[in-house]
């Protein structure tokens, strides 16, 4: 089996394409097996991703992995390597074996596209096809759509934070090194401006940047010396590191090798507030009015909003960044809520609806999705029903067609989905952007008669 799970990489690159089939839970093999025995496998289906609730405090989510998913879906398939391991540990008996060698997703996905906003009981996206081929994709999409947009509401709300200054994404050091590609990903549709992450500038085109660390700085029998070697090997318009002994010696000795035109000064430690404030008037004395503060140093959405009146023209963020700011999952869960009335491919579909204690609240059925606006134009609640979509919401619909028959429809580029966000978050009440806690900026409003069951 191949283990690069990278996928394909540059345009015109040839990157070794993984399958992604034991990205799975064996409960969902044992189902299809116990489903191809009873004759149910083949009703169709529909599953749909949601989330009962938003992490506590936060006004909105970001939909975040969406063309990663549909990456993982076309490369669901079970090579020999697998059926070889799947038959040895005995997770499933032969006849189900043979089915898996022939495995490929034939059906329809629609959703919420990549960068759009969403909120309680949002069907974020809804996987219809077969039982067999919908069951066991449910672990692959929801670790990815569950890590890639808790990701990128931290990013949102650091991005609101910064109110406009740059934002670097610097956590690949703290997570695992492939969700470290998959966070810098997330973070750019966001709002991250660039990542330190080589992996995934080539995988997916995202402005890199970066220069050096203290450890440099510590090689040269003098700081001088550091700076110096720097320059000579990266010009003038980089970025000096400032803080590995005494700042404001630093920043003089950077001016005077690099000279006024010195691009950036990186602080990493200290009173960020107070040191920035020193820096800038020490930098404009020096005449190097133009070099830029980079701060970084445990950032988070908060420790940003806290530097709003300082002279800081871009910040770093790596490690509450690449775990959700304290929040590393988007709860979100796969639910079957539709599924044929009999084994005829004609049959209707009828909603069906989990039951259980504890407060999961499931609502059966094919929905729609929209968001109603106020007289304003701003966003006032998220509509989701069944059925007919009421004449007056047909122009707010929010899902689109992803997947048919198997084929993704359209791979639309990083920069679109960034946009994206850009324009929903904007579309919001002026309260999803504080950093208090609150709740969903949105009520969730149901127009539908299928069983809401707890």
């Amino acid at each position: 089996m191949n283990v690069d799970v990278m996928g394909e990489g540059r345009p015109g690159t040839p990157v070794a394409v993984p399958s992604t089939a034991l990205f799975t839970d064996q409960y969902e093999l044992t189902m299809l097996q116990a489903a191809l025995r009873a004759g149910t496998a083949h009703r169709r289906s529909v599953f749909e991703v949601f989330t009962r609730r938003l992490p506590e405090g936060r006004r909105y989510g970001v939909v975040a992995g969406t063309g990663r998913v549909l990456d993982a879906v076309e490369n669901f398939r079970f090579e020999p390597a697998i059926l070889d391991f799947l038959g040895e540990q005995g997770v499933v008996d032969r006849p189900t074996l043979d089915w898996l060698a022939d495995y490929r997703f034939t059906g329809d996905i629609h959703g919420y596209p990549e960068g759009e906003i969403y909120f309680p009981g949002s069907p974020i996206l809804q996987v219809e096809g077969t039982f067999a081929e919908c069951v066991l994709l449910e672990t692959v999409i929801l670790s990815i759509l569950n890590h890639d947009s808790a990701v990128a509401a931290a990013a949102s709300r650091m991005a609101v934070a910064a109110a406009g200054r740059p934002l670097i994404e610097m956590g690949a050091r703290r997570t695992h090194e492939l969700a470290a590609v998959a966070a810098a990903r997330a973070a750019y549709v966001g709002g991250f401006s660039s990542t330190s992450d080589l992996a995934a500038g080539f995988r997916w085109g995202i402005p890199t940047v970066g220069t050096s660390a203290h450890a440099f700085t510590l090689l040269h029998d003098s700081e001088r010396d550091a700076f110096q070697a720097q320059v000579d090997s990266l010009g003038t318009g980089t970025t000096l590191l400032v803080d590995t002994y005494d700042v404001a010696e630093a920043v003089r000795t950077a001016v005077e090798v690099a000279g006024p035109g010195l691009g950036a000064v990186r602080i990493d430690s200290g009173d960020l507030l107070v040191v920035a404030h020193r820096v800038r008037q020490q930098l404009d004395d020096l005449g190097a009015r133009d070099t830029r503060i980079v701060v970084t140093s445990d950032l988070d959405e908060y420790a940003i909003a806290s530097l709003a009146a300082a002279p800081v023209d871009a910040y770093g963020v790596g490690t509450q960044l690449v775990t959700g700011s304290g929040h590393p999952t988007a709860s979100m869960v796969y639910k079957l809520v539709a599924r044929a009335a009999g084994e005829d491919a004609r049959a209707p579909l009828v909603p069906v609806a989990k039951k259980s204690l504890g407060g999961k609240l499931s609502v059966g059925g094919v929905k729609w999705a929209a968001r109603a606006k106020d007289e304003y134009g701003v966003a006032a609640e998220e509509v989701i029903g069944t059925g007919p979509v009421p004449e007056e919401l047909a122009d707010s619909l929010l899902s689109v067609e992803l997947m048919r028959a198997g084929r993704v429809l359209d791979r639309e580029t990083l920069d679109a989905a960034r946009r994206r966000h850009e324009t929903a978050r904007g579309g919001l009440p002026l309260s999803a952007t504080q950093l208090s806690r609150g709740e969903p900026v949105l009520p969730t409003r149901y127009r539908t008669e299928s069983p809401v069951t707890a």
